[in-house]
């Protein structure tokens, strides 16, 4: 593949800044400087630094995000910071996305790929895909709402809800709060929120810690990502 031309779906510029990256002599390949982006190069074997910093080429990206709160899950916004700000140039391939959407004030693992059949296979309705979450309620929550739950949640405009699993955590009668886990299979717009809303409770924090079989990792701080590990994206590339 020419050296610009993968560069560029790496997501490292354009080919004209690129272009002028090689002006500057700052990409090597094995160690050697780069010339001319229309040289080809094998991207399975070759070594790429920038400024003698390494580059991973992976044309297909996986990154588990731990989203923090006041942060927009969209590719771009002229206004408000989106999670691909989070993801360093280094890091960003052409056509990095999240795949589904976590709410503003939502935290927790979210999953940035290029790859859309991937997406596609976790987000199409017909596929179930199980998305867990642990969330703080205002009010208490008891036995008949987790039977509500698990029969199907109709929400205040009359939409019901497929059967989602709740787990009591703990409640405080004192403060008036209960933490909770719920585990849903459909991905309505603010979906828990409604349930909980159409129970007569307010949901004051929400974080998902899975989707399918894909766990959030606990090291990782809000806002902090990693790339997934070979198992888990084999295990993403399992489901029907």
């Amino acid at each position: 593949m020419r050296i610009d031309k993968l560069l560029s779906n790496l997501g490292i510029g354009t080919r004209s800044e690129i272009k002028k990256m090689i002006k500057q002599k700052q990409i090597k390949i094995n160690g050697e400087l780069v010339k001319n982006g229309k040289d080809q190069l094998d991207p399975d074997a070759a070594q790429v630094t920038i400024n003698d910093q390494p580059v991973a080429i992976q044309l297909t990206k996986y990154l588990m995000l731990n989203k923090p709160q006041n942060v927009i899950t969209a590719t771009e916004d002229a206004s408000q910071r989106t999670v691909l700000d989070l993801i360093s140039a280094t890091d960003s391939v052409k056509g990095l996305a999240p795949v589904g959407r976590l709410d503003k004030d939502t935290t927790g693992l979210l999953l940035l790929t290029n790859d859309g059949q991937l997406a596609h296979r976790l987000l199409a309705p017909q596929k179930h895909v199980a998305k867990t979450y642990q969330a703080t309620i205002d009010g208490i929550v008891t036995d008949d709402t987790v039977a509500r739950f698990k029969t199907g949640i109709q929400l205040k405009d009359g939409t019901r809800c497929k059967p989602a699993t709740l787990k009591i955590i703990s409640t405080s009668e004192k403060d008036n709060q209960s933490k909770v886990e719920i585990t849903i299979t459909e991905g309505k717009y603010h979906q828990i929120k409604r349930m909980f809303a159409a129970c007569g409770m307010h949901v004051a924090t929400l974080n998902r810690i899975a989707m399918g079989p894909l766990k959030l990792d606990q090291a990782l701080e809000p806002g902090q990502y990693r790339p997934l590990s070979e198992s888990e994206v084999q295990s993403l590339s399992k489901l029907k």
